[in-house]
């Protein structure tokens, strides 16, 4: 009875403080070993519908994916082989993911570990607030301006509660990388970060009728927020491409890379079918000017995606510019990332200088509005 009193408690204390969010952890790793230690009070261990024991003060627990089943060890000594295991708890675990090796994370709340696809899926079952802490962590870090973490944290729950069955079919609600949001630390910039999320508890922006909208992000614009038309074939409501001089002096602004000329020709040629015949077109293979965001290299009618430029040669953003240096092409670019929606580091620039976060918001999106999730 002792192991279903606990897990009403937990329960109870999740529902009496917040949604419950089930993230995929190690998501895009094929996990056969993992340990999970413990460093503060105690886990309780429930497998297979039974109370095994718990992880203690200083303890371990190693689970390792054998013929099919989870096999539980606990201070070296194996205690047996199981469908699906329960990490009960509210504490903080440290989870290090032996095969394949995986730099150690840790994450808060409770976690379910079942056997599937031959490999081990992990799901934290951790209360929003603790979730939305940990991915403001890992997109910002710290140090960062009270303002700017409120922002994220809106941007974060928003997109959070309106993609939470994105990973459905995998078992669990979202997953722990940017193909959701990254999600890989425990805090250490707990005051500042926790103060923004409690700040801003229950808030989402949403459109004129209620509805959550997209929320993007990326690190850096470049000075131009980017038409999401360039990046995913559609635009995105109430996401409009503009200036955005908060962000030109900013840290990732600006970058150059240089590519050889052959690499380049090359691509150009052979994918896309670039016409060197053309003397006058041959002439500016090398030669690029995109004083605003461009959806395509040289000329539209070539079709030759920005995009696929910059995934090809592995450069920071597809806002650049190009031109012949010796035998290379010099790319001067700008920002770092899709650039679509709210530019982190323009917003991190409108926080220093006085603006709030609702203003942030507003900046970044339009015809938007600031609610309570429950009022929606």
């Amino acid at each position: 009875m002792k192991w279903i009193v606990t897990c009403v408690l937990i329960m109870f204390f999740f529902l009496g403080n917040s949604q419950v969010m089930n993230i995929g952890i190690l998501h895009t790793h094929k996990v056969k070993s993992v340990q999970f230690d413990y460093n503060e009070s105690s886990y309780e261990i429930i497998a297979d519908g039974a109370n095994i024991g718990r992880i203690e003060y200083g303890g371990s627990a190693r689970i390792t994916l054998s013929n099919g089943k989870l096999q539980l060890k606990v201070k070296d000594e194996i205690i047996g082989s199981y469908a699906k295991i329960h990490l009960n708890g509210s504490g903080i675990l440290s989870i290090t993911s032996k095969s394949p090796s995986v730099r150690q994370r840790s994450h808060q709340d409770a976690f379910t570990l079942t056997a599937k696809s031959n490999r081990i899926t992990i799901v934290n079952r951790v209360s929003l607030e603790n979730y939305l802490s940990g991915v403001i962590e890992s997109e910002a870090g710290g140090g960062r301006h009270p303002e700017y973490y409120k922002v994220q944290a809106l941007m974060s729950r928003t997109y959070a509660l309106r993609n939470r069955n994105r990973h459905k079919a995998d078992g669990f609600s979202l997953c722990d990388g940017v193909h959701c949001q990254a999600y890989h630390n425990r805090l250490r910039f707990t005051p500042e970060i926790r103060t923004a999320v409690k700040a801003t508890k229950g808030e989402v922006l949403c459109n004129q009728v209620g509805k959550l909208v997209a929320t993007y992000f990326s690190a850096n614009c470049g000075g131009q927020v980017c038409d999401a038309s360039h990046v995913w074939n559609n635009s995105v409501a109430h996401v409009e491409t503009f200036k955005d001089t908060f962000c030109i002096h900013t840290k990732q602004a600006t970058w150059t890379k240089k590519v050889s000329q052959y690499a380049w020709k090359s691509f150009l040629v052979n994918r896309y079918g670039y016409p060197v015949g053309d003397s006058v077109m041959n002439a500016r293979i090398y030669s690029f000017e995109s004083e605003d965001r461009s959806a395509f290299y040289i000329h539209p009618s070539l079709g030759i995606p920005m995009r696929d430029l910059r995934f090809k040669f592995g450069l920071k953003s597809a806002f650049f510019n190009t031109r012949p240096s010796g035998d290379q092409v010099l790319i001067s670019g700008h920002g770092f990332g899709h650039g679509v929606g709210l530019c982190q580091e323009g917003a991190m620039s409108m926080g220093n200088k006085g603006y709030n976060y609702r203003q942030i918001a507003l900046y970044y999106f339009t015809g938007v509005s600031i609610r309570s999730y429950s009022d929606l």
